[in-house]
């Protein structure tokens, strides 16, 4: 049996900065083996990318690398290119973001690498895919927020257009990348055939625009920015307590009526301008209006408990220390602490995925650049002399 979903999965790394190493660390947590591959030295962008540092190691570095071995070796030799194609031919996956056609152009492209491994899952991740007008474009998340609409939809009318707080559109296409992966895994049990994943950033930002998408399609109309209000939805959204601020998350009529007993208006959920969900979204800015005055009066602890004890959805806004904090979270093992060989201790966000079987496991800390470079050579094949002399010639 197992000891972990992924065991005995390899996993060749060839990303750098957020959406590929997030899908491969994921990977790792499930218990495949991922050799995070960089040229000399260590060319993951995120390892400089700072304040803040863990020593001399970078926060944000830290925040998707955990689970992995490392191997340095500079693709555009000979004998980085052999080093790749020996590793590939033990391998199950292939995970690339460089820009379109430079695999092809280092010799490395998925018709080549196909021939030498016919089982190897090939996951390319670009901006904006290897086809179409823009494929040879370079994609950040940034910019992609600001072409896929998503931007468009995040703010309100006072603020202008707004990017989420995170590389949301990395983070997307790492989750998908992940999906894709284990899909084409899945299928090549069944096939005994690999296959290659095209994904790009601009298709999972605008696959995330959803009911909001949806309602464009349906209408034609171009979303408002509702800030922190639901299109759809009233009241949903953020409410001034007297002491701080929270969400309310009224989903139904039922949940409504309950929360105007609780402010003491039963009667808001008889009257004919809220008594639906329809003509609440009609009659936002006067329902808002009403509800923001009453909830005034009193702390964020008092609506929160009268909320809990009525089942209306609510939260209050926490800072990062609150979260930090959180029982839940704890419960939860959300923070996990993992030793580093010249840091100490690193504190790291934990995985969300909980398998009652096969449990991810936190088995390595993020590595050093080039921390496994020797150890994967001789695993090769490759002698003591010749990995001392490429590493003298920056070759490794």
């Amino acid at each position: 049996m197992l000891s972990t979903a992924l065991e005995g999965i390899r996993i060749l790394d060839l990303t750098r900065v957020l959406a590929g190493p997030y899908c491969s660390m994921i990977l790792g947590d499930l218990g495949a083996e991922i050799i995070k591959v960089e040229a000399p030295g260590g060319s993951d962008e995120t390892r400089t990318w700072g304040p803040p540092f863990k020593g001399n190691v970078s926060a944000y570095y830290l925040c998707a690398n955990r689970n992995k071995k490392s191997l340095t070796v500079n693709l555009k030799t000979n004998e980085g290119k052999e080093i790749i194609e020996k590793l590939v031919q033990k391998s199950d996956v292939i995970l690339n973001n460089f820009k379109t056609g430079t695999m092809e152009r280092l010799g490395l492209g998925y018709d080549h690498l196909k021939e030498l491994n016919p089982d190897l899952i090939y996951c390319s991740i670009t901006g904006f895919g290897e086809s179409g007008p823009y494929r040879h474009l370079p994609g950040y998340d940034f910019i992609i927020q600001a072409m896929s609409g998503l931007m468009s939809i995040t703010g309100d009318e006072q603020s202008g257009p707004q990017k989420l707080g995170v590389a949301i559109t990395d983070i997307l296409t790492g989750l998908y990348a992940c999906i894709g992966i284990q899909a084409a895994l899945l299928e090549r049990s069944l096939s005994g055939e690999g296959q290659k994943i095209d994904l790009s950033l601009y298709d999972s930002a605008v696959s995330a625009l959803v009911n909001i998408g949806s309602n464009f399609l349906v209408t034609g109309n171009t979303p408002a920015r509702l800030g922190n209000s639901h299109a759809n939805i009233v009241p949903y959204q953020t409410f001034q307590s007297k002491d701080g601020e929270m969400v309310i998350a009224v989903g139904n009529d039922r949940q409504f009526t309950h929360l105007c007993h609780i402010l003491g208006q039963p009667s808001l959920a008889r009257d004919g301008r809220f008594s639906t969900n329809a003509q609440r979204v009609e009659n936002r800015d006067e329902l808002t209006k009403i509800l923001q005055k009453l909830f005034l009066t009193k702390e964020t602890a008092y609506w929160k408990e009268q909320c809990r004890q009525k089942q209306i959805p609510f939260g209050p806004i926490q800072s990062l220390e609150e979260v930090r904090k959180d029982p839940q979270l704890h419960a939860r093992r959300m923070f996990i602490s993992c030793p580093h060989p010249k840091e100490g201790q690193v504190e790291m966000i934990g995985s969300p995925l909980n398998l009652s079987r096969t449990p991810v496991a936190l088995q390595h800390h993020p590595p050093e650049a080039g921390e496994h470079t020797e150890g994967i050579l001789r695993d090769l094949g490759y002698d003591e002399k010749t990995i001392h002399q490429w590493r003298l010639q920056k070759k490794i």
